[in-house]
């Protein structure tokens, strides 16, 4: 991998923009402003009101609140779920389309009430609604969409306590459609409809021939794990008929993937879609809605590609594709347009929340060095490595250098455990075996070609910053399925980031790392980060973690949900923000009652053991107090680390 920045003395915004590009990602909501720091755009209807984020962070440390900290720009929330309404609005529009949009947000993207309220009072005006796969989330869905015109889609697997809870909300007078995954489960919502004597809103899931594009793919196909096939949906459509409830039979759904990358993914499921909802109509099923599911992606890495990470298109493309696309079918077929309900999620909610920790540190291999002037009788391998580390700044055979630098630190260990070779001397090795490697990186910078095996010198001499938050928590993605999340320093991006690092979090785990990273030229190991000042802070923002990163973390080392802050825009403020709300993060005796422990009984032991000190003697009372009361602090503060410096 070559070296990602070289120095040069003019160095610009556009400079860093051209490296991390923040507009290719940013969506309109993020760019880097004059003075190097990162700069929101919340609202893209009014561009002139921007908000610093190092002017958020100093708000943040002047109201003592801890980082690391989710902060949330609610209204980059409620700009998305316009955008997303008033692009269908105008499509339709345009096409001459006879049906209309009625959308959910799928809240198992994120289900903190934050934002559910938020979408929710953003969607009014288009009666946006909810959509609910769980027991919990349909109660929770219950309580906040209060709309009548807007629609509450029920997926996932149900059992009667589901059905009743959702013929509860038919008797309330809501639009609440039960999506059936599987044919036992219509059988029971007739058995309980009757029963209750409550006329249910029935949608059919279909099992599409059709596969996504990305990560999700396995959501199409025959191996799908939800939905019926055209057997199955044939099958229950009579099974309705023939119980009386055939116009119970509202909606037709399919899903073919999250994230979809490839926009020709989205015109083959509609064509599909489309032609099964006009054979159903045919059949003598009015069908009123088509709901084409989830899918709109987001692009992480700016490449506007088909990689796992991006998409190929945009959103009024998306739109546009499935308006068009369900009307040409709809008209060919001499059918009415459906209704059209998407299950946006990610598109909605990525952009609106990031995590900004603090570095606290870092880890280079060669931060540290011994004295290595040569003594008598010093072995051979020593000499040999001061020598190479000498003369490497004016020798042109890198590759040897590499070479028989390699061979002699291995040499070395070897003799060290035949103790052939002193510990001393095994460190004078390693010390000088930097320097060497240290010396060949500066001469390969002017390199044309660089050797694929020296290519890895400065991935191997790159630091390693400590970052003051936990992947597990925050980043779940990033190690589980490799996803790439922006990270980008907030401050300073006026001056020449020089210093090529990945990044670990302060877990006790060695997959606590991020060290694939957005960058211009692609995917990189390492990313260009500024050199660390003593005494100044320096933050990162780890970006587009609004889905899913919210509700997916766990509590690996005990370390339990982060500080959250909610921001708004105010255009009236000098600043075009306020601090609306501060969430406090998990305690330490929070994360611990979780698994099961009771802190008040750990209090008092500790307690006692400490009382039996002072009893003894061996600690004076005054002390012991002090012991005690600290304890019981760390009990009830924050687990991340504690406004630590770099070191």
């Amino acid at each position: 991998m070559e070296l990602i920045v070289n120095k040069h003395s003019s160095w610009t915004v556009e400079d860093a923009e051209k490296l991390y590009g923040v507009k290719r990602w940013g969506a309109g909501y993020f760019e880097i402003g004059p003075n190097g720091n990162l700069h929101i755009t919340p609202d893209q209807a009014n561009p002139d009101m921007r908000i610093d984020m190092r002017a958020v962070i100093e708000e943040i440390k002047e109201e003592g609140i801890q980082f690391p900290v989710v902060l949330r720009f609610h209204d980059i929330l409620r700009s998305q779920v316009a955008a997303l309404n008033e692009a269908f609005i105008s499509t339709i529009e345009e096409a001459e389309y006879q049906g209309r949009y009625q959308g959910v947000y799928p809240v198992k993207v994120n289900q903190m009430r934050e934002v559910v309220e938020e979408i929710v009072d953003a969607g009014a005006p288009y009666d946006y609604g909810l959509e609910a796969g769980s027991k919990a989330e349909l109660l929770s869905v219950l309580a906040y969409n209060t709309n009548p015109e807007s629609l509450t889609i029920l997926n996932g697997y149900k059992d009667e306590e589901f059905m009743r809870l959702a013929l509860l909300a038919r008797k309330l007078g809501r639009r609440i459609i039960v999506v059936i995954e599987k044919f036992s489960e219509l059988l029971l919502l007739v058995r309980l409809a009757k029963q209750l004597d409550i006329k249910p809103l029935v949608g059919l899931r279909s099992k599409m021939t059709v596969k996504g594009r990305g990560k999700w793919e396995g959501s199409g196909g025959d191996r799908a794990k939800f939905g019926l096939t055209i057997s199955e949906i044939i099958k229950a459509a009579r099974y309705l008929e023939s119980e009386g409830m055939g116009d119970c039979f509202k909606l037709l759904h399919f899903h073919i993937g999250s994230q979809l990358t490839d926009i020709r993914a989205v015109k083959e499921a509609i064509n599909e879609g489309a032609r099964i909802y006009a054979e159903l109509y045919r059949m003598g099923f009015e069908l009123e809605y088509v709901d084409a599911g989830g899918g709109l992606g987001i692009d992480y890495d700016g490449s506007q590609s088909t990689s796992d990470s991006s998409r190929n298109y945009s959103m009024s493309e998306y739109v546009a594709d499935i308006v068009f696309g369900m009307k040409e079918v709809c008209d060919l077929e001499g059918v009415p347009h459906p209704n059209l309900v998407t299950e946006s999620g990610r598109a909605i909610t990525a952009h609106h929340s990031c995590v900004i920790t603090e570095i606290v540190g870092e880890i280079r291999a060669n931060s540290a060095e011994v004295d290595t002037v040569a003594v008598e009788g010093e072995h051979y391998l020593v000499k040999n490595m001061r020598e190479l580390a000498e003369t490497v700044m004016s020798q042109n055979n890198f590759q040897e250098i590499f070479n028989d630098a390699s061979q002699w630190k291995e040499q070395a260990m070897d003799a060290f455990k035949l103790r052939v070779v002193s510990l001393e001397e095994l460190g004078k090795i390693e010390t000088l075996y930097w320097r060497t490697m240290v010396g060949l990186q500066k001469r390969l910078k002017a390199e044309e070609f660089v050797p694929e095996e020296l290519q890895e010198l400065d991935y191997n001499l790159s630091a390693q910053y400590l970052c003051n938050f936990s992947v597990f928590q925050s980043a779940a993605d990033t190690w589980a399925i490799e996803q790439v999340l922006p990270v980008v320093p907030v401050s300073r991006m006026n001056e020449e980031p020089t210093e090529n690092c990945s990044l670990v979090d302060i877990t006790c785990d060695s997959d606590g790392k991020i060290d694939q990273f957005v960058m211009s030229g692609g995917i990189t190991d390492v990313i260009p980060m500024h050199t660390l000042k003593p005494g100044e802070d320096y933050y990162l923002g780890l970006f587009l973690t609004g889905a899913y990163q919210d509700v997916m973390g766990d509590m690996h080392n005990l370390f339990g949900r982060l500080n959250e802050v909610h921001v708004f825009s105010h255009d009236d403020d000098p600043q075009d923000f306020y601090i609306e709300e501060f969430v406090k993060g998990s305690s330490v005796e929070d994360v611990l009652s979780i698994m099961q422990y009771n802190p008040q009984f750990m209090a008092q032991t500790v307690k006692r053991e400490i009382d039996r000190k002072i009893s003894e003697g061996t600690m004076q009372p005054r002390e012991g107090v002090k012991w005690t009361d600290f304890y019981e602090d760390c009990l009830s503060g924050y687990t991340y680390l504690k406004r630590a410096r770099q070191v």
